[in-house]
């Protein structure tokens, strides 16, 4: 594995630091007025989800990891696992169900989910960027409330609550970003 200067870390680099791997959340560069400069660096680890803040001096060698991705089929969920199959060797993979956080709502059966593999060791899931979801419940739209750019509340079908434009009714299919959470277009 490539070993790099801690000046050259930025933001979603895998790090091998401490016998654990860890994932750089955000880099700060800090050149005080007396010392070397050094990057602060905000990591999250990729086995148990705690914190770190480190000081990498730029003479600093950290080991860089490199991810393998592979895209997996959901299939479903038992006993607070999520199960995983690779399309091409049929393998399962079980995974926690607070793997994917708060984004666990947008999963839905047959979803292809991109799982990030460290020597055989799955460590995360990424969903798709876009899905389509229903409204299971929105106000009605007022007349002439359609100039401005105005959003009203709506509730999904998974119980995720975003803000859609005034055009946007009960039972219709809209296109949700699954990033930032918010409404991308009708579908």
């Amino acid at each position: 594995m490539p070993k790099i200067n801690g000046n050259e870390i930025r933001p979603g680099n895998v790090l091998e630091h401490n016998d654990s791997l860890w994932l750089a959340v955000k880099v700060g560069h800090v050149k005080p007025g007396k010392g070397g400069a050094f990057a602060q660096v905000e990591m999250k680890n990729l086995r148990n989800g705690s914190k770190l803040n480190e000081r990498f001096r730029a003479a600093d060698k950290v080991e860089r990891v490199r991810l393998e991705q592979k895209d997996q089929q959901f299939l479903y969920e038992s006993n607070d696992m999520l199960v995983f199959m690779d399309m091409d060797t049929y393998e399962q993979v079980e995974l926690p169900v607070d793997i994917l956080g708060e984004r666990r709502a947008f999963l839905q059966d047959g979803m292809m989910v991109v799982i990030e593999y460290h020597e055989a060791e799955a460590l995360s899931a990424t969903l798709p960027q876009k899905v389509t979801c229903k409204v299971a419940e929105t106000e009605p739209a007022v007349k002439g409330q359609t100039a401005a750019k105005s959003f009203k509340p709506a509730t999904l079908d998974n119980g995720i609550k975003v803000m859609v434009p005034p055009f946007i009714g009960q039972d219709e299919d809209i296109i949700v970003d699954t990033i930032s959470m918010e409404y991308s277009e009708r579908a």
